[in-house]
């Protein structure tokens, strides 16, 4: 994406912006810091475990939804095809992914307003019609990840001999939009931050597995890399489903969300700037924490599946499809307990990903167009935000009733999530740097780096991802 169509030229970026915000921040400790002291003297700030606790939120939910079942069938084919030949993969993503959503998580926080709504402000004319071609082509891509999801979650209840895959499929994707609809946001958060317990299921899964641990440590040193057309698709796969471009808006439109319930909250949440310096820095802080607890989450269930599936299925040289085919060939070879608690873990994840997919599509897209959009609002004051939410609902519902294959949905969307996410990446870059739209808290040069870097990887690894899918070398 070129700065051609940006509304603001770079020589417009000078330090007069700076100024006003850091005039701003003098007022605002003027007048809040003793408020701050008083709060702290109180003792109402919570510290230690609990404070660790209560600050877990759009960084937890962030990481925890990247291991949807799209992940999670993803890392298992790697572990079952290549052994631990991908672990590397791990340490690799994981500085990538807390800078992006860092990143992320910073813009929401400095300015109060979404990722979708900043590129709105950024960008105009060429530029802001490519954005948005761009959010319908992601809209798109989660509507096909929602009905993957979904059948994924009925799999998972159908190996569970629960019933049938298609019923569970609907059932779920209907109470999930109810929940969305009709549930407040303090209801939504707290039911999704408990099915990122689910997860656990595949630390359990790695327990009972019989590991190599030299192999592992091999593996995690990239000693058994490869250069074949099979295993770079493997790697794309991999560095796609870590590296979601819904997770971007995702983690913006949460923390949002948390502002606003915030005591100092309302319909217009009080960014950094207009805080005072100690409760600015404390913010900053602790969303950092947060983002961080919750990429290491995320990997942590990545490398306990990678392990898992390649010290059980890779072993034995069988070939899976989904997670549901990875659960049911467990059982022979780890037992039972090892095929249930990745079944569990299956429908958790996708319990837990599909309201992230549509809310963070739908919201995104909602602030391009300057619509108002929150899940804390009544579908009466946002209608087109809830118009979209419906039609990601109902969408994902229906491909879900009328696919028998969650895996052609699968990889039909991370290719086109692969594609984008490109671009997203430099959008954000553009943003993030931004000196009249960050002021102070513009992103610095470490962060800087590593979210170039993500954008050069993402961009290399989106072309040998259409390349090897036209010509048949992906090999997943």
């Amino acid at each position: 994406m070129s700065e051609h169509g940006l509304r603001d030229a770079d020589a417009g970026d000078d330090d007069s912006g700076d100024r006003l915000t850091a005039g701003d921040d003098a007022t605002a400790d003027a007048t809040d810091e003793a408020t701050d002291e008083a709060t702290d003297d109180a003792g109402e700030r919570p510290s230690g475990v609990k404070r660790v606790l209560r600050l877990l939120g759009p960084g937890l939910i962030t990481g925890a939804s990247d291991d949807d079942p799209s992940g999670i069938a993803t890392y298992a084919q790697a572990g079952a095809t290549y052994g631990y030949g991908t672990l590397w993969t791990v340490p690799f993503v994981l500085p990538l992914m807390i800078a992006v959503q860092e990143i992320c998580d910073r813009t929401a926080s400095a300015t109060g307003k979404s990722l979708g709504a900043l590129a709105r402000d950024r960008f105009t004319g060429a530029g802001r019609f490519v954005v948005l071609v761009l959010l319908l082509a992601l809209f798109a891509a989660n509507g096909l990840n929602v009905a993957a999801d979904l059948l994924a979650v009925g799999e998972g209840m159908e190996l569970l001999r629960a019933g049938p895959a298609h019923l569970w499929s609907a059932v779920a994707g209907l109470g999930i939009g109810a929940v969305l609809f009709f549930g407040s946001f303090a209801m939504v958060a707290k039911v999704i931050r408990w099915l990122c317990l689910s997860l656990f299921a595949y630390v359990g899964v790695l327990v009972v597995a019989n590991v190599d641990w030299g192999d592992v440590l091999i593996g995690l040193a990239g000693f058994e890399f490869s250069f074949s057309p099979a295993y770079l698709g493997m790697i794309v796969a991999i560095l796609g489903t870590s590296i979601s471009p819904y997770l971007f808006f995702w983690q913006s439109e949460d923390r949002l969300e948390e502002m606003r319930d915030a005591p100092e909250g309302g319909d217009d949440p009080v960014p950094l700037r207009r805080r005072s310096g100690r409760s600015a820095r404390r913010q900053l802080v602790d969303s950092r924490l947060d983002v961080v607890i919750g990429m290491v989450f995320s990997v942590l269930v990545m490398f306990a599946i990678i392990v898992a599936t390649a010290a059980t299925l890779g072993a034995e040289g069988k070939k899976i499809e989904t997670a549901a085919d990875a659960a049911a060939a467990l059982e022979p070879i780890a037992g039972p307990a090892a095929s249930v608690l990745f079944a569990l873990g299956f429908i958790g994840s996708g319990l837990l990903a599909v309201p992230v997919l549509i809310t963070a599509g739908s919201a995104a897209l909602a602030a391009m167009l300057g619509k108002p959009w929150s899940l804390a609002a009544s579908p009466r004051r946002d209608p087109f935000f809830y118009t979209l939410v419906g039609v990601g609902t109902i969408g994902g519902v229906g491909l879900a009733l009328i696919s028998a294959d969650a895996v052609t949905l699968l990889v039909f969307s991370a290719l086109i999530n692969g594609i984008v996410a490109a671009p997203f990446l430099i959008m954000l870059m553009i943003i993030a740097r931004n000196r009249r739209i960050m002021g102070r808290y513009r992103v610095g040069r470490l962060a800087g780096t590593f979210g170039w870097i993500t954008a050069g990887v993402m961009s290399v690894a989106s072309v040998i991802g259409i390349v090897q899918t036209f010509t048949g070398g992906l090999g997943i």
